[in-house]
């Protein structure tokens, strides 16, 4: 960053030679400036113009005196390149104006505001940093707007960015805003000056201008000549190699020293010759010799003479605030027109600017400057142009009227007034040398009335003494402020208080001041709370505490603040005494059980701690170690009893007693023990694997309430009892179960109260669970004629130990009173004796199964069964409904099995047993055929019964095969169904086995099938070798379903027979067909003959296997057909477009690989659609395949950054 410094006092502005144009897109150098090119940018007069992508470095500027306000001018010609820029009496290197792109921002867009937040002036120590900071809002932006800053009017910073001065942006999604800072590093004294900040987006354009100023170190700098300028800055360091040209701007504090003669280097270097550069360079410490030869250069180049001015205009002018500046060239050519422009924005005449006309010279006044004034001008004379700049230096405001000493007291207003020589001019605040800078939390104002300033502080303390001062541009005053305390006299002093516990405290008192102070209890400080408030109301202060509590006694002192007065307070909490009896029952009853010991803790409150006597049948118990004893403690009584007894049960009182008050509660203590054990239980009844028990009661519950019993059982012959309710069970009666028939068992009982489980009762009389049956099942009528009815049943589902003697079968007539107890379903609603029912067998029947004989025909009974063992008779099974004892007709109906209902195959010699059953009544005619001729019963046994019919073969043979058809027939009834039975044998043999050829070690045989299949299908073929000298047969292919084979890897030399076997489902042939010539291996082998093939014809005309498609293109964007063709020999492949064939044209591509065919087309446009053809062509034959190609044109603009905007319905590529 350039150090700004302050411009030496008495300098006189004088114009320096304008610089001679350079050539463009060359480095810009120290000292001068180059031009720019023709209408591209403006012309920088004195100032150097900015070149893109090159170094930025210190060009020329005019400059202004600080004290003076002297006639324009220009600069002296000493330094001639050195660039100073004045804000606020202070000076910086410049750059060029901002060039092509700001001139037709300014001279063409509309200003409009952009800043949220403009970055303020700010003044920093040497070695701090600081940070400006700006703010955009981006509602109406759509893209990120672009910020620049400066120093001073060009000096971009953007270069500058490094490790004193760093530049950050960002942006906050939710409130839609840029902000941008720039922090300066480790300030030095040469940054502070002038700069600006400027934001642009489109045609919006916005800027503002800030200060910085720096402390200055005392210190002192010499003068700086051309050997400074030249030499390179931060050596080894960042910035290395950076031209520093600080040394050319003056300090504002610069010591005399001693005179030395002045050494003209330039002249020195004008006259010496070039190989002495180096030397003189040495000599005089300059280290920068490029720049330095650079600049020579240029010094030497012959100044190019203007063709349309005569005489242009002075690098700068400078006038006083209010003045009036005249700007005066001279044409060549009178003729030639003249335009004046201000920063890039034509002058039209008015009453600020006025021109004039003399003769050749063209003058332009500018009245009553103003500080906006102070900007660039240029004038053009037809393609030619000049340029100056204006400086308007403000006059300096004085101190009128000086700030006075001034005495308050603690609490008050207190104002600090001044007068300048201006309205409304700038003037800062300084306490102790500091700024004061006002905010909106800030006890300090600035109110400015005119020309009158006032420094308002509101509430003064005594941190406000100090010395003030106000400073302008052109003077200063100061003045001391003294605040001290005002006596303070105690109106209500605090008094000592004591509360009840729970009630408010309120600790109140009055002061002569309006001051706050500090509450403190036993030392420390008081710090408010939700019960403990602190109030101040003017010159009242209160400490209120809610609910008052023990911990809140103590020694209380009110300190008022900055005095050294104290009030003191002792605050005493008291307490009636309290019994807390919350821990024991609704009737305060404890019970204790006999031989534990009882310790009784009783909480009681009180302040202070009260005193606590038990008492016992108005006997007190004493402290100490007896049985019975009472133990007491601050917050709590205690009642001890070691050894419980049942004596030990009463009531007991509790007397507490203090100076508050006194209290009183009565306690009730219960000794119990374990109930005693009850007497042996009855068993009232047995059942299969349960019985019923009861018991009474103990006679002693242990002085609580029976909870319930707990029962045991065991077998007679065990010694292990059983627990069998893990539950308490509430009654006198219970039911175990799961025990086993047959097997004597003993129970018992256990009683339980709150204390514990009693010792056992004796045990029951043994008992031995056994139980009748359950009732059969399934019982169904089996048949029905005139007068008997056949009913069946299955046994029960539970027999029991007792096991099952029989059954008893009973039946009624429907009508009778037995009857008329069932329900719908046949099930008797309850049992009640009954004489109707009579039983059907007198005896005990052991079959499920019985006949009820001697019924009248017509007549409806119902049926039941029970079974019968040692325990008695079960529960009896009823039929569902009354039996009609009638005959029935039931249509015949014959049930195949699912196995009959497929071809039935067994081998000759099996036995066939076939059982079908049939349904019908009465009783059906059976009629069987085969084939539909009458069954031989010599061959075919046929045994029919009631319910089905069985075919018996005993010895199956093949003549047994066929059809046989079934008739069941009740009266006009018939119903028919049918049995394929296939009886299947072994095969015969294959009917001739011959050898087909012999060829090395190989036989190839054939044969034919056997003429007897074994009446099922031939499943393989089982050949066999034998040598001839042995003849003994090997297996040599087993399962072979062709007939014809190969045998191989016979042993050469030997001679060989074959046969065959065939073989069906049954298995081989009995016997084999064998070749009836022997096949001989001989030993010098057979010629064997290659057989002869045709050579395969690998010819093809040409196919496209995969076809064009159509396409859309982008114009511009490069596009490809692309297809895949097949053929031998290779077709050869043309592409054509609108059936004309492509070729030479650079602006298609053909390629073809491994089959696929390729047409590029390069940067295609709308002319280049239409049809494409690919034709493929062999000796063959020709093939062709066409597709469509259309090109897209595309808007010329964008959504979003390079994203192409399509017509409607067009597609990318």
């Amino acid at each position: 960053m350039p150090e700004p410094t302050k411009k030496e006092e008495n300098e006189v502005l004088a114009p320096a030679p304008a610089p001679p144009p350079e050539e463009p897109n060359k480095e810009k150098e120290a000292g001068t400036a180059p031009a720019k090119e023709p209408n591209k940018e403006k012309e920088a007069g004195t100032a150097p113009a900015k070149e893109p992508n090159k170094e930025k470095e210190a060009g020329t500027s005019p400059g202004k005196d600080e004290e003076d306000a002297s006639p324009p001018g220009a600069l002296p010609p000493g330094l001639g390149s050195r660039a100073l820029e004045r804000k606020d009496s202070e000076w910086s290197i410049g750059e060029s104006p901002a060039g092509e792109e700001q001139d037709k921002q300014n001279a063409n867009s509309q200003l409009s505001t952009l800043f949220v937040e403009k970055p303020q002036g700010g003044t920093v120590k040497v070695g701090e940093n600081i940070t400006f900071i700006a703010k955009v809002k981006a509602e109406d932006l759509l893209r990120k707007p672009t910020v620049k800053w400066f120093k001073g009017k060009w000096m971009d910073l953007a270069s500058k960015a490094g490790k004193h001065l760093q530049l950050k942006e960002t942006f906050e999604r939710h409130s839609r805003v840029y902000t941008f800072e720039m922090q300066i590093i480790k300030a030095k004294e040469n940054y502070a000056g002038n700069y600006r900040c400027e934001v642009t987006y489109k045609d919006k354009f916005d800027s503002c201008s800030f200060d910085l100023e720096v402390h200055e170190s005392t210190g002192t700098t010499p003068n700086i000549d051309i050997r400074s300028a030249f030499k390179r800055s931060g050596e080894g360091q960042e910035d290395a190699g950076e031209l520093d040209f600080s040394g050319l701007l003056k300090r504002r504090e610069v010591k005399q020293q001693e005179e030395q003669p002045e050494v003209d280097v330039w002249e020195l270097l004008k006259n010496a010759k070039p190989s002495e550069y180096e030397k003189i360079a040495f000599q005089y410490g300059i280290t920068d010799l490029r720049g330095m030869l650079k600049r020579l250069k240029r010094m030497r180049r012959v100044e190019k003479k203007s063709a349309a001015f005569a005489k242009i205009l002075d690098p700068a002018y400078q006038v006083d605030k209010g003045g009036r500046v005249r700007f005066v060239v001279e044409l060549a050519d009178p003729k030639l027109e003249v335009k004046w422009y201000k920063n890039g924005q034509e002058i039209r005449p008015s009453t600020k600017y006025i021109f004039e006309h003399k003769g050749c010279e063209r003058i332009m006044f500018i009245n009553n400057c103003a500080l906006t004034d102070d900007s660039e001008y240029y004038v053009t004379a037809g393609d030619e142009k000049c340029s100056t700049e204006l400086f308007v230096r403000e006059p300096p405001v004085m101190v009128t009227k000086q700030l006075e000493d001034t005495k308050a007291y603690c609490g008050e207003r207190v104002e600090l007034e001044c007068e300048v020589s201006e309205d409304d001019a700038n003037v800062k605040w300084f306490k102790n040398g500091e700024e004061i800078i006002p905010g909106p939390k800030s006890r300090y104002h600035i109110r400015v009335e005119g020309k009158k300033h006032i420094l308002v502080i509101e509430g003064a303390t005594k941190a406000d003494t100090a010395e003030y001062s106000v400073m302008t541009t052109g003077g200063q005053s100061s003045a001391k402020l003294s605040v001290d305390l005002k006596p303070l006299k105690i109106l209500t002093p605090l008094t000592d208080q004591t509360v009840n516990l729970g009630k408010e405290i309120c600790l109140k008192c009055e002061v002569s001041e309006n001051i706050t102070g500090k509450w403190t209890k036993n030392g420390l400080p008081v710090q408010e709370t939700d019960r403990l408030k602190i109030v101040h109301k003017g010159r009242i202060h209160k400490l209120v505490i809610a609910n008052a509590l023990v911990e809140d006694e103590g020694d209380y002192v009110f300190t008022p603040d900055a005095y050294s007065v104290t009030l003191p307070a002792k605050v005493h909490v008291i307490d009636p005494p309290k019994i807390n009896l919350d821990g024991l029952d609704a009737d305060n009853t404890v019970t204790v059980i006999a031989g534990n010991k009882l310790r009784l803790e009783i909480p009681i409150s009180g302040e202070p701690p009260p005193k606590a006597i038990w008492s016992r049948a108005d006997k007190a118990i004493m402290e100490g170690s007896g049985r019975i004893r009472a133990e007491n403690y601050p917050d709590s009584t205690t009642l001890v009893i070691d050894i419980a007894e049942k004596d030990d049960s009463g009531v007991y009182h509790i007397n507490l007693k203090n100076e508050a008050g006194e209290a009183h509660a009565s306690i009730k203590i219960k000794v119990v023990d374990i109930p005693d054990p009850p007497v042996a239980p009855n068993v009232t009844d047995v059942g299969d694997d349960w019985c019923i028990m009861t018991w009474e009661p103990p006679v002693y519950d242990g002085g609580s309430p029976i909870l319930g019993y707990f029962i045991e059982r065991k077998k007679k012959q065990s010694s292990r009892w059983m627990r069998l309710n893990f539950d308490l069970c509430k009654e006198t009666t219970f039911e175990p179960k799961k025990m086993i028939e047959g097997v004597a068992y003993e129970v018992r009982i256990f009683a339980v109260n709150a204390v514990g489980i009693s010792k056992p009762s004796m045990p029951s009389k043994p008992f031995v669970p056994l139980a009748v049956t359950s009732p059969p099942t399934l019982l169904t009528v089996d048949s029905v004629t005139d007068t008997t009815v056949t009913m069946k049943w299955r046994p029960p589902d539970q027999i029991g130990a007792a096991g099952l003697d029989g059954y008893v079968l009973e039946y009624c007539f429907e009508g009778s009173t037995s009857a008329k107890q069932s329900d719908e379903n046949g099930e008797a609603a309850y049992d009640l004796p009954a004489d109707d029912w009579i039983v059907a067998n007198t005896e005990l029947i052991d079959k499920t199964k019985f006949t009820i004989t001697g019924l009248p025909t017509d007549s409806r009974i119902f049926v039941r069964v029970k079974a019968v063992n040692a325990a008695g008779a079960s529960e009896p099974k009823y039929y569902s409904q009354p039996i009609l004892v009638k005959e029935i007709i039931e249509p015949p109906k014959i049930r195949i099995p699912r196995h009959l209902k497929q071809t039935y195959i067994r081998r000759v010699g099996e036995a066939i047993n076939l059982v079908i059953p049939f349904q019908g009544k009465p009783r059906p005619e059976l009629i069987w055929t085969k084939d539909g001729a009458p069954i031989d019963k010599n061959q075919i046994n046929i045994r029919n019964s009631e319910t089905d019919t069985i075919i018996f073969i005993r010895k199956a043979e093949r003549s047994h095969s066929g059809k046989y058809d079934l008739q069941v027939k009740v009266e006009k009834f018939v119903e028919t169904a049918s049995i394929d039975i296939q009886v299947v044998d072994r095969p015969g043999p294959p009917q001739l086995v011959k050898i087909e050829d012999v060829w090395g070690e190989n036989v190839a045989l054939s044969w034919t099938p056997p003429r007897d299949d074994g009446n099922t299908a031939i499943t393989g073929y089982t050949i066999q070798k034998a040598d001839k000298k042995s003849m003994e047969w090997f297996t040599v292919i087993e399962h072979y379903h062709r007939t014809s084979a190969t045998i191989t890897e016979l042993v050469i030399g030997n001679e060989y027979y074959f046969r065959v076997f065939a073989e069906n489902m049954c298995g081989l042939s009995e016997e084999a067909t064998m070749t009836k010539e022997s096949a001989v291996i001989a030993k010098d082998g057979k010629i064997y003959k290659n057989p002869v093939y045709e050579d395969f014809d690998f010819t093809e005309a040409p196919m496209f296997t995969q076809p064009l498609v159509n396409t859309y293109a982008i114009a511009g964007y490069n596009a490809t057909l692309n297809c895949s063709v097949r053929g031998n020999p290779k077709p050869k492949i043309t592409w054509m477009k609108n059936k004309v064939a492509i070729k030479d044209d650079p602006r298609y591509r053909m390629f073809s690989n491994q089959g696929v065919c390729t047409l590029e087309i390069r940067k295609p446009s709308p002319y280049d659609g239409g049809t494409y053809c690919c034709k493929a062509v062999n000796d063959l034959g020709t093939v062709e395949i066409e597709c469509k190609l259309e090109v897209k044109v595309i808007y010329q603009g964008v959504n979003s950054p390079g994203q192409p905007v399509f017509l409607e319905g067009q597609q990318q590529l």
